[in-house]
Formats: C-alpha cells, structure tokens, sequence
C-alpha cells in the first residue's frame, strides 16, 4: 500500500462489527466499526462485511462515488480546497461517527489488501484541516530536530485495544487542552522551539516562543546541566477557538523526555520536574491503581467543560509509569457534534 503521509489511517480497510436496526426507525440502523458507530441504510451491511471505513476529520475528493454527500457535506474553501467532509453528527438521536461503503465500490484497491490496511494515500484522502492560529506564529527554520517526535494521540476508537492493555495498571486521566502543540528543547546547550511539524526562529514575539521568555527557560533549562524535550499545549487568543478563555497564552506540559536515554517521565516525575521550572501541566483530572474502563465509560468520562463554561476537547488516558505504554485520547462526543 501507498504510505500514508497524514500519520493517521483516515481511510482503512475494515469489517462490520454489531449491526443494530434503529428502534425508532424503519429505515435506518447503526453498523460498528472497532470502537465507532455509524448510522446506515438497513439492509446495506451485515456482519462480517469487508468496507472501506473513513475516520471522522476526513476530507473525500470530489468525485462521483462521493456525490450523496454534497447536500450535507461538501465544502470549499481556502485552507482544503474542494471535497466532502466526513465529521461526528447524529441522526435518529445515534451518534454516527465516520463513513462506510463496500470495499466493491474501490476497484483501485489491490485485491491482496488486507482488513486494517491503510488506504488514505491511495484514495486520495486528506485530514480536514482547521487552523489552529489566527495569528504570527515565527519564521520556520526547517522541520523538527531529528528524534524529536510529534505530539498525536490515536482515538480510543481506532484502537480499543489499548483500553485492555491499560487494564490494570496504575493510570491518570488529564484534560484534552484546546490549542495548539509547542516544543521546547534544550539539547547540547541549545534552546529551541518548534511547532507540531517545524522548528522556530527564536524571536521574542514569535508565538512558539513564548512559553521561553514568559517562563524564563533559558535560564532555567541550562542550569539542569542535562538535555531534555517538553511538550505542551499553548492556548490562548487567537488559538483555535480559544476555548478557555484565556487573556494571555498559557502553555500546559504534558511530556517530558530525557533526551540521553529517550525515556519519557512517568507522571510523578514530570509534575516534580515542571513545578522546579515553574511551568504549568495539563490538569490531572483523575489518578488510580487500576484502570477498568470500558469504552462506553470512558467516553462518558470524557464529557465535560472547562473552567470558561465552554465543553472541553476531551481528556487523555495514560500509564502513569510508562508514559506512551499505551496512551490514547477520549474526544468529547458532545464537542464533536458542535464542530
């Protein structure tokens, strides 16, 4: 299969879970995919059935296997050009979460392919892109320093297996932030920012660095003596919607990794290390000995707002020992839909 360049499997190969006739309807029915639902005509699919599953947050191009879905899903403009969007809606009072079609209607997949295969590539399928900021964000300087990697939590419900791989662990449960991802290194006595894919000039009003000159972390991140990357979020005006109605940019660590060993910080540690800077983390909203959730559960759990009143992205679920080990986010269903 083509690589896929997004770093998300948009569109995979995939088979119908649980198929459930609407009880209120007629007409309708909701067709499981791993941990997603999604609204179809009764009588399309049945279980076992091998489609093509496309991801909330996928932009389809305009062609006419996609045309059923101009009336409510077409979009065009300046940041994604022309296409349908695919995103979170309800119908009937059910959640529908993604698009399915039958794997016939995509005579360019190789018959070889197989159930999980990536094919966003191949289909010509983007990620529906929303800015993040509205505002100057500094001169990029070439991408990030090589082994610095980027921060993208998978879905719980592309993966439900990692709920079963957290079970029983100790955990904690933080909130999804609403802003955008901000880098700062110091490696070999070099302080650096970047941004989710590029590295910053360094710049006192440049928007990457500002968690540098507010925090004083020159200073600060030298006198460790030891090399190390932290990864936050940075909200504020201007970034995304500013959900948290924040006056001034705020930046929320959620990683921290030694660089000379790769090892990222279990939570105790990495709470330790940012209050000595003095630097704000994610809130932790909840921490336990055991995971055990279930998927309904935790996306129960991920309902809620912020301190502005606003709902919340959602919240992120970790080992609190090996951070990443497994590690997923939770999206707030409700949020979703006001998108």
């Amino acid at each position: 299969m083509e690589e896929n360049t997004t770093g998300r499997a948009l569109a995979s190969i995939q088979r119908v879970g649980a198929v459930e006739n609407l009880k209120d309807s007629d007409f309708l029915a909701v067709a499981h995919i791993k941990g997603w639902q999604c609204v179809v005509k009764r009588g399309d699919f049945q279980l076992g059935d091998e489609v093509v599953y496309f991801e909330v947050d996928s932009f389809l191009p305009e062609q006419e296997r996609y045309e059923f879905l101009r009336k409510t899903s077409f979009r065009d403009n300046v940041d994604n050009g022309r296409g349908f969007r695919i995103r979170t809606i309800r119908l009937r009072g059910e959640l529908s979460q993604g698009l399915i079609l039958p794997r016939a209607d995509f005579p360019e997949i190789p018959a070889s392919a197989q159930e999980g295969d990536d094919v966003t590539e191949l289909l010509g399928v983007r990620k529906w892109y929303i800015p993040e900021v509205a505002t100057g964000t500094g001169r990029s300087i070439g991408g990030r320093p090589f082994g610095i990697p980027a921060s993208d939590e998978i879905r719980v419900q592309s993966a439900p297996e990692l709920i079963d791989q957290l079970k029983g662990q100790p955990y904690y449960i933080s909130t999804k932030m609403d802003g955008t991802s901000c880098i700062v290194y110091c490696i070999d006595g070099k302080i650096g920012c970047c941004s989710r894919n590029n590295e910053i000039a360094e710049d006192p009003d440049a928007l990457y660095w500002q968690p540098v000159f507010r925090y004083g972390l020159k200073e600060k991140l030298l006198a460790l003596g030891r090399d190390v990357v932290l990864t936050g979020e940075l909200c504020g005006p201007a970034i995304q919607k500013n959900k948290l109605r924040l006056g001034q940019y705020e930046w929320y660590v959620f990683d921290w990794r030694e660089w000379s060993t790769l090892q990222y910080a279990p939570l105790a540690q990495m709470l330790e290390n940012c209050a000595s800077l003095g630097v704000p983390t994610v809130p932790v909203e909840e921490t336990g000995d055991a995971f055990n959730y279930d998927l309904p559960a935790l996306l129960e759990r991920a309902y809620g707002k912020y301190p502005s009143g606003l709902l919340k992205e959602g919240i992120v679920v970790r080992s609190s020992l090996t951070p990443h080990q497994p590690s997923f986010k939770v999206l707030n269903n409700q949020a979703l839909l006001k998108e």
